[in-house]
């Protein structure tokens, strides 16, 4: 049984002062940026285009993720504390929020440089899941978004979450963390071992694939309850994304094409 008595800041001197958390979420960024060049450069696409998608995909993701973060379940903190909306080394980040500023930036992005993005959409998609890899690390480390009392062998003991008080938990974050690098890995096997796969396809299996089992998952989960709902605040929010999901395979019968 492990300890988790990880300290969350990797260095500090004088004002400076680097954490674990921004540090693999900057890991996961050039990470993607990286898959990134090397899709569009198989597709002949320009890889001007990359670095400039990416500086867009990374603000509008990050701003995203932060405002769900806030607005969906630590609004009347940061109300009093605004000074700390800015500050996501810290942690925070919602993965309901990064997603929906992911698409909302590429919508935006088409509308102001005037290029049709369906065509890159897919592609944009692909290495998405590595940013939840390693932003769970990231809270890991912080030992937030800690999971349920468990008697299990793997459970792990957060004192600094709980007060000093040993108390064995599931490592949701790990869980969280591993689920979204054997998606990544789905996604990728799919895109390359198939030919004619339809537009919006790895969209759509992302959504659901990611988010189904980000819906599973926050029954390990301390969770966050609204209103003594049965559901979670995460599972609430996943349910759009699925439902989406769902109604996108249903009604797109031309998936079966898929072909070697």
């Amino acid at each position: 049984m492990f300890i988790n008595t990880l300290n969350p800041i990797l260095f500090h001197a004088g004002f400076i002062t680097i954490r674990w958390y921004g540090l693999f979420l900057t890991i996961g960024i050039i990470l993607a940026v990286a898959i990134y060049h090397k899709l569009f450069k198989e597709k002949n696409y320009s890889i001007d285009l990359v670095y400039d998608l990416s500086i867009w995909l990374v603000i509008g993701g990050l701003i995203g993720a932060r405002l769900g973060h806030i607005i969906f379940y630590n609004l009347d903190y940061f109300l009093a504390h605004p000074r700390e909306i800015i500050m996501i080394n810290h942690g925070g980040l919602a993965s309901h929020g990064m997603t929906i500023g992911i698409i909302l930036t590429l919508l935006i992005y088409q509308k102001v440089k005037k290029i049709d993005i369906k065509k890159y959409f897919d592609l944009l998609i692909i290495p998405i899941p590595l940013l939840a890899v390693f932003i769970r690390l990231g809270n890991f480390f912080n030992s937030e978004i800690i999971g349920k009392q468990t008697d299990m062998p793997w459970g792990i003991y957060f004192p600094k979450a709980d007060n000093g008080e040993m108390i064995l938990r599931h490592a949701s974050q790990m869980y969280e963390s591993l689920t979204a690098l054997v998606i990544f890995g789905i996604i990728y096997f799919i895109y390359k071992k198939y030919k004619n796969i339809p537009q919006y396809f790895i969209t759509n299996l992302f959504l659901l694939l990611y988010f189904s089992s980000r819906f599973l998952l926050e029954f390990f989960k301390e969770r966050f309850i609204l209103f003594h709902f049965p559901l979670s605040m995460g599972q609430l929010l996943s349910l759009p994304f699925i439902i989406w999901a769902v109604y996108w395979f249903w009604k797109n019968k031309n998936i079966k094409t898929l072909k070697h």
